[in-house]
């Protein structure tokens, strides 16, 4: 088989197309024949080494963290799946292996594709589905009334984002430029602020919540705009400890360099009365379960920006690169 593999740290030319043995699937694994696979900025940070102190590999790797496809085959033991099922996922953050012909997945992190979408669609749904959904549901509680910001609404997981947080009940105000305006007024932001010509700080207050997607002097801007008590998650901007107890189960030496990194923003959220909490989303199958159903029932609509064929991977990854992507962008095999 090809896959596109990671052969050391650096800039694109890090990872190449090579021929590769096919993977066999072990206990509990499916092995999904990929239609499809997503192009995510993490992808990019994992190929310059930037997350290598919490998520070192063993290179050469094979690169991806989200696909679609239909299931090959079964490893031993129980299986909720069979030979030719649709399925998606997003991957064990341990293993990757999303760009390439063939890749072994844990069950529990499988679910049944959207019956209403192609693989393309679903391949762009995972990783930012199930951030969005984390971030949303579980950690910043959105619920009917709910104000809510979400900068950076017409990228990967601002799209979906807008859609769920309306599907929750909240009031949704996002950032955008003149191009992303349409886009996410369609998805369902109740107001849109054109960042190239208003400053949202100024013009936004007493919001509940705020999702960052963005980061940066962004970041540090979105307190000002909280009522007291208010939350910000962040998938942009600076781990605190809880990321590395919660969602990464790192090492002590890892929670302690995130608190020393934190100091100023948590020293910022304390100022604004507000509460902070940088998300590292985990792989779930049963969050993509409830996803699917979203898909199918009309409620979520995954936005491709654009589509290359997987022997084109390379100009996929400068596209994503450029920063203008309005949705996902994916490779097809």
């Amino acid at each position: 088989m090809r896959g596109y593999v990671l052969t050391r740290y650096g800039g694109p030319d890090a990872m190449e197309l090579r021929d590769l043995p096919e993977p066999q699937p072990g206990p509990g694994d499916v092995r999904i024949r990929v239609a499809a696979a997503g192009l995510n900025p993490v992808d990019i940070k994992l190929r310059q080494g930037a997350l290598r102190p919490i998520s070192p590999f063993r290179l050469p790797i094979v690169g991806g963290c989200e696909v679609a496809g239909t299931v090959d085959a079964v490893g031993p033991g129980p299986n909720r799946f069979a030979v030719g099922d649709r399925v998606y996922a997003r991957v064990d953050k341990r293993r990757l292996g999303a760009f390439a012909e063939f890749v072994c997945v844990q069950q529990e992190l499988v679910a049944a594709m959207p019956a209403s979408i192609g693989f393309a669609e679903a391949a762009g749904l995972p990783l930012a589905g199930l951030t969005a959904l984390q971030a949303l549901r579980d950690e910043l509680a959105v619920g009917p009334g709910t104000r809510l910001f979400i900068s950076g609404g017409a990228g990967g997981v601002g799209t979906l984002a807008i859609q769920l947080a309306k599907h929750l009940g909240a009031e949704v105000t996002t950032t955008a430029s003149v191009r992303g305006e349409a886009l996410v007024r369609r998805l369902g932001a109740d107001r849109v602020i054109d960042y190239t010509r208003e400053d949202f700080a100024e013009a936004l207050h007493d919001f509940d919540a705020v999702l960052d997607l963005v980061g940066g002097g962004t970041l540090k801007e979105s307190f000002r705009i909280l009522r007291p008590g208010g939350r910000v998650v962040s998938i942009a901007g600076v781990p605190e400890p809880l990321t590395a107890t919660k969602d990464l189960e790192a090492p002590p030496w890892v929670t302690a360099a995130f608190w020393v990194m934190s100091l100023g923003i948590r020293r910022r959220a304390r100022k604004a009365k507000a509460g902070y909490r940088y998300l590292f989303m985990h792989p779930s199958g049963d969050g993509l379960r409830f996803l699917a159903t979203l898909v199918d029932a009309g409620q979520l609509q995954p936005v491709v920006d654009g589509s290359f064929p997987f022997d084109r991977i390379a100009e996929a990854f400068a596209a994503l690169e450029q920063g203008h992507a309005k949705g996902k962008i994916v490779v097809t095999l």
